[in-house]
Parts: C-alpha cells; sequence; structure tokens
C-alpha cells in the first residue's frame, strides 16, 4: 500500500489497547512509530498471557519500534525529550494527571515542540466529577448506553470483543488526522482528547437518535426486528446469518429459497410490519426449517435467491473463505526472533494498493540502540 504517513512521527506512550490502536493505525498508514515502554514489564498488556509477547499485545502493536525509557532518570528523560522535538504526533493513554507526574503533560511537551500534536486518550475525560475514574471496556460500554442493547435478557452476560477500545482508538486516530491536516495550515500543533466515554456514546449515536426524535428507548431486540436480522442454526451444526432490511424482493427471495409459498399468506408475515411485530414466531418457524439442511446447501439457495446473507462463521473458517482469500485479507511478516507474524491487514487501499506488507510487534525495547543512534546522528 502506499505509505500516506510516510515520514510522519508518532511516539505512543500507550498501554493496553486505547493509545496502542491509535498509533497502531498511525502505523498501518506509514508513520514511523515510536513505542515508549518502562524498562523490564514494559507495556502490561506484553504478559496478559505470560511472557512479554502475549497474542493481546500482538493484536495492537505491529508496524512500531520499541524503546524503553525511565523517566525519572535524567538520562532517558533527556532521550524522551529529544524524541519530543523530533516527532509530529505523541499519544498518551493515562489517567488524568499522570502524563504531567511524567514530565510528558500538553504544557512541556509544547514547549519543546510547538508544532507537536499532542493526543490524550482517558475513560471519563480529563474534568469532571468522574475524571478519575478507572475505566475499561466493559465499563466504557456500560456508562454510554451501548451494553444496554448488546446483553441478551434472557441470558445477561457480557459478550464479544473489546469494542470500546478499538473504537476509542479509532476516534483518536480520526482526531490526530485532523489536527495534521489543520497544522498543514497554520503550522501549529494542536491537543487532541478523547474519552472512552465520549466515543462509546457517539458510536452509540443511533440509541440517542431514537431517544430524543422518537421516545423511543431501543433494546438489544430493537435494531435486529427493524432490520429483520437472524442467526439460524443448519444440520451439520453450523450457522448462517440473514439481513432482509426493507425491499420486499428479499423476502420474496427467502421464502422461494425455502420452498414455502404458503407462507405468504398467513396474516402473521404477509408484511414487513407484521413480520417485525412477529419476530419471534417467524424465528420459530425459519429455525425449524434452517436444521433440515446443511449450511453449504442454504448458502447456496441463498445466493441463487440474491438474499443478504453469509455463513457465520468463527476464526478457524473466516479468512478462509473465497472472497476472503481474493481480498488478501491475512498476511504475514518475519520478526527475527520471534518467528512468523500472522494478522488481518489494514482495510484501506489506496489506487487499488493493498496493504500487504506489516512489521511485527517490536519485542521490549528491540530497537533501544537504533533510535538512539538515530537522534545523534541528527545532532539532537
Amino acid at each position: 500500500m502506499h505509505k500516506v504517513l510516510k515520514g510522519l512521527r508518532v511516539l505512543e506512550q500507550g498501554t493496553f489497547i486505547t493509545g496502542p490502536a491509535a498509533a497502531m493505525l498511525l502505523g498501518d498508514l506509514g508513520a514511523d512509530v515510536i513505542k515508549i515502554e518502562q524498562p523490564g514489564n514494559g507495556d502490561p498488556f506484553r504478559a496478559f498471557k505470560g511472557g512479554l509477547y502475549s497474542p493481546h499485545f500482538q493484536t495492537y502493536n505491529r508496524n512500531k519500534r520499541s524503546i524503553t525509557l525511565n523517566q525519572k532518570l535524567p538520562a532517558d528523560r533527556e532521550i524522551f525529550d529529544q524524541l519530543v522535538k523530533d516527532s509530529d504526533v505523541y499519544i498518551q493513554n493515562f489517567r488524568p494527571g499522570v502524563a504531567e507526574q511524567l514530565g510528558a503533560g500538553e504544557a512541556r511537551l509544547r514547549e519543546l515542540n510547538p508544532k507537536l500534536v499532542y493526543c490524550s486518550i482517558s475513560g471519563f475525560g480529563a474534568t469532571g466529577p468522574g475524571a478519575g475514574r478507572p475505566s475499561y471496556d466493559t465499563v466504557a460500554q456500560a456508562a454510554s448506553g451501548f451494553l444496554n442493547l448488546m446483553v441478551n435478557p434472557e441470558n445477561p452476560r457480557v459478550v464479544g470483543p473489546a469494542l470500546a477500545d478499538s473504537i476509542t482508538g479509532s476516534y483518536a486516530a480520526y482526531g490526530v488526522l485532523g489536527a495534521l491536516f489543520e497544522r498543514s495550515v497554520t503550522g501549529k500543533g494542536r491537543k487532541v482528547e478523547v474519552s472512552m466515554l465520549e466515543a462509546m456514546t457517539h458510536f452509540n449515536l443511533d440509541a440517542f437518535t431514537h431517544f430524543y426524535s422518537a421516545g423511543e428507548v431501543m433494546g438489544p431486540y430493537s435494531r435486529p426486528s427493524v432490520s429483520q436480522s437472524y442467526v439460524l442454526q443448519c444440520s451439520d451444526g453450523k450457522w448462517v446469518a440473514l439481513h432482509m432490511s426493507s425491499p420486499e424482493k428479499f423476502w420474496q427471495g427467502l421464502v422461494n429459497a425455502i420452498e414455502m409459498p404458503d407462507i405468504l399468506k398467513d396474516e402473521r408475515f404477509c408484511t414487513r410490519e407484521a413480520r417485525i411485530e412477529n419476530q419471534e414466531g417467524l424465528i420459530e418457524v425459519l429455525s425449524a426449517v434452517f436444521r433440515k439442511k446443511t449450511r453449504s446447501v442454504w448458502c447456496e439457495r441463498l445466493q441463487q435467491q440474491d438474499v443478504p446473507h453469509a455463513p457465520m462463521y468463527d476464526t478457524s473458517e473466516a479468512l478462509e473463505d473465497p472472497q476472503a482469500k481474493h481480498l488478501q485479507l491475512l498476511i504475514s511478516g518475519e520478526h527475527p526472533t520471534t518467528g512468523t507474524f500472522r494478522t488481518v491487514r489494514s482495510p484501506i487501499s489506496y489506487d487499488g494498493v493493498r496493504s500487504l506488507e506489516v512489521k511485527p510487534p517490536p519485542t521490549l525495547g528491540e530497537h533501544n540502540e537504533e533510535i538512539i543512534s538515530m537522534l545523534r546522528k541528527k545532532g539532537l
């Protein structure tokens, strides 16, 4: 892929997901990302599964270099300051006040580099009665109203990946890019702030719009009933997902695929409004039908009728799909000590060129000598 951010240097002093995810997105676009870590243990996510190279750490730290610095030591503080002077972006996701204690607050770094875009990511914002509260993914999902839409009332438990963390990282990168564009005009850096609460509240925009425009408090089944979305188990134990949306042709196609023309006369299902109202009944009917044939048979039938559907893959299956292979979603890179690293490429293409190269996540302090030598050559 064309490295559209080539020449841009990003300092990331992040831990766990939000900060590292934001920096990774910029690294995927070609920025030189230098990850600053504490000597000894580094980013706590490194040791989440034991060792210092956990799958969790690998997920959000590709396309980076790692340097270890203890900013309490004068020599390391000097290296940190040199890096700040030579960088375009600084990203941290400390609790409010911690960056200042480390000598990495926005005011101090701005004195070192007026052009610096300073990005601060927090849980609940920099000020206010909840600013000091600890926040992790589930906390942000709950506080934003999003988790209420994801928990099954019949089996209430938290499900799914760390959406709030990743989404907040995406918003942070989005904010940084906006500030960089402005800097290209004004020549001055900007402070970019985003909290997990703000990011997830914005991501949950549809629910708030329904509430404030229609007085409707959405629940876990609100959108799936309106969009006519289903997951159905097949005879081989595998699942298929349907999303019928509003066009009537998709309902007609499903009826043809399941070979049940009489269902068109059923008052419970004869109109879209009726199907929304009686979705539970339709689930019962479709569940009984889909259990009679394998997933591959149903996918073939649904494809013939142009019904919006997909196999409900697990992780071991998704990237083996012919379309996923055609799009070259799975890429790999070789690390000199950890070996082959496989990951999913950036979804962005420029001028039809996909991002097929990746630098494996760095080992702790892997680039200490390289980065320090770079600073010396520049006379910093």
